[in-house]
């Protein structure tokens, strides 16, 4: 009998096969692209340079941040000399003493403004200090005998303390004006002159040169006593500027005094 040779079935091409696979997997990513390809362009702008967009919006937001810190800054520092003003109503200076509560809650204040200084290095730019500025808080106190003796608790008042500085000649003048009463009220002042030398970056070294005391009628009422008032207005020594800006100034000397004035 005859053998019938029976061929296998020729195979199926192996459409799972990885390469085949591959290949329509990318045909497939081609149709879908070619799909969204109009819509991309409508969106264009945007994703051209979807990170130069991103860095133009986070560089303005910080700008913008910047710019608030800055201005938050100011108003606490204009905040603070605001209340150091409110705190010093009525206290004639501190000339005469205040509280300890008063002195404690200038001080803050005055340390609060020192920590915001916006001239770190005060003397590097010294023609910033120079004018005429007024006294509007001291720690240097008059009290007990001392103010008996100048006669400032009774017939002689105590008026404004100016100080001008000339910072090309280096020469600071300071001026006390008094009053004093009696048949005819008169004024008067006792005018201090001194110089001075930058010392460091925020220091001040001050010599004092003379002073004098006019009218006459003024200086008979202080020639007994003039020592002990001199002894209490001559700046000599150094004078440390812990802030300054354009209306007010701060400083502190080798005696421990505190001095607030605001330009006039």
């Amino acid at each position: 009998m005859a053998t019938k040779l029976i061929h296998p079935p020729k195979s199926a091409p192996n459409l799972f096969h990885p390469i085949a696979s591959s290949a329509v997997k990318i045909m497939r990513a081609h149709k879908a692209l070619s799909a969204t390809h109009s819509s991309h362009k409508n969106c264009s702008r945007f994703s051209e340079y979807p990170f130069g967009l991103r860095t133009i919006v986070s560089t303005k937001a910080t700008e913008k941040s910047f710019g608030v810190e800055v201005q938050d800054e100011k108003q606490t520092i204009q905040q603070t000399k605001q209340s150091l003003y409110d705190a010093l109503q009525g206290i004639n200076r501190g000339i005469f003493g205040v509280s300890s509560e008063k002195k404690a809650e200038i001080t803050r204040l005055i340390e609060l403004l020192e920590s915001q200084n916006p001239s770190p290095e005060p003397t590097m730019n010294i023609e910033k200090m120079g004018g005429t500025w007024k006294l509007v808080y001291s720690t240097i106190t008059i009290l007990g005998s001392k103010r008996t003796k100048l006669g400032l608790r009774d017939f002689i008042s105590l008026g404004d303390f100016f100080q001008d500085i000339d910072t090309v000649e280096g020469k600071a003048v300071n001026v006390i004006e008094f009053s004093a009463k009696g048949l005819n009220l008169f004024r008067g002042q006792l005018k201090v002159e001194a110089t001075f030398k930058i010392a460091s970056k925020s220091r001040v070294d001050i010599r004092y040169e003379n002073s004098t005391i006019t009218p006459e009628q003024l200086m008979n009422l202080f020639e007994k006593n003039y020592d002990l008032l001199l002894s209490i207005f001559n700046p000599e020594g150094w004078l440390n500027i812990t802030y300054v800006d354009d209306n007010l100034r701060i400083g502190r000397d080798d005696k421990g005094n505190i001095f607030v004035l605001e330009r006039s």
